[in-house]
């Protein structure tokens, strides 16, 4: 049964708080963690879903900032919930946390438009340092998951580098620096990434955030942002990390 969280008096906190909302099939496991986040000066628990269906719907109604999201429930799965989530709510970011780390079900999450994907045996501090990411615009993995993209991103680059080169085109713009894959940096030929844009895709892959990316490259921390936005436009991409894993779309 879905719920509404009542009015909470934690400590005073300058600012807004993080509005979160937990989606979990396991009344303990929602217990627990509006708890410990409920504990967090920063952080509102506005609500907590026991499967799917309750997640979309109280999303819709509450617009948290941040959704905690189980992958397997009744009704409907955390996978699905998250994509219609992100569809309706692009202001709302969602946050997977599950006891699975099967490769199909990471790959769903993250093209589903999930921004974090921690496993449950994650540490009480990880969980709010996430939340806290997660709400800033950042991508967090767990360590197990984030091997898992590397290493598709890896297979991705050897598939590519195997493959021979097409014709250049007449107008054909600047090539892309050589580590970064042709397949990501020019998928849509009418859109083809420019070379700063690749060398901003390159330091993605490589789990830079926007002041990381703007010091590399000597731009500002705007700029650099906006070249990451245009990136994600570009690739139709949610997030960082979908980016590491386009080449698994369908």
């Amino acid at each position: 049964m879905s719920t509404i969280a009542e009015p909470s008096f934690p400590t005073p906190h300058a600012g807004p708080r993080i509005r979160v909302l937990i989606a979990d099939d396991q009344a303990l496991i929602r217990r627990g963690m509006a708890m410990l986040l409920g504990a967090a000066p920063d952080i509102e628990v506005v609500g907590q879903a026991a499967d799917g269906v309750e997640a979309v719907e109280l999303a819709r109604r509450l617009l948290p900032d941040v959704v905690l999201m189980d992958l397997h429930m009744p009704r409907k799965g955390g996978v699905l919930a998250t994509r219609e989530i992100s569809a309706a709510l692009p202001h709302t970011r969602v946050m997977v946390l599950t006891t699975f780390d099967r490769d199909d079900l990471v790959f769903d999450a993250v093209r589903a438009g999930a921004q974090a994907y921690l496993l449950k045996d994650a540490s009480e501090e990880e969980v709010l340092d996430t939340v806290r990411a997660v709400h800033r615009g950042e991508s967090r993995l767990t360590p197990q998951i984030a091997r898992k993209v590397m290493d598709q991103f890896r297979l991705l680059a050897d598939r590519v580098a195997q493959e021979p080169l097409p014709p250049p085109a007449l107008d054909a713009r600047p090539a892309a620096p050589a580590d970064v894959p042709s397949l990501l940096s020019q998928p849509d030929a009418t859109k083809p990434l420019t070379d700063r844009e690749a060398a901003v895709l390159e330091l993605i892959a490589k789990g830079y955030g926007n002041r990381q990316i703007a010091t590399a490259l000597n731009l500002a921390e705007g700029t650099a942002k906006n070249h990451v936005s245009r990136i994600m436009q570009k690739l139709h991409a949610n997030t960082r990390t979908e980016l590491a894993v386009l080449v698994l779309k369908k």
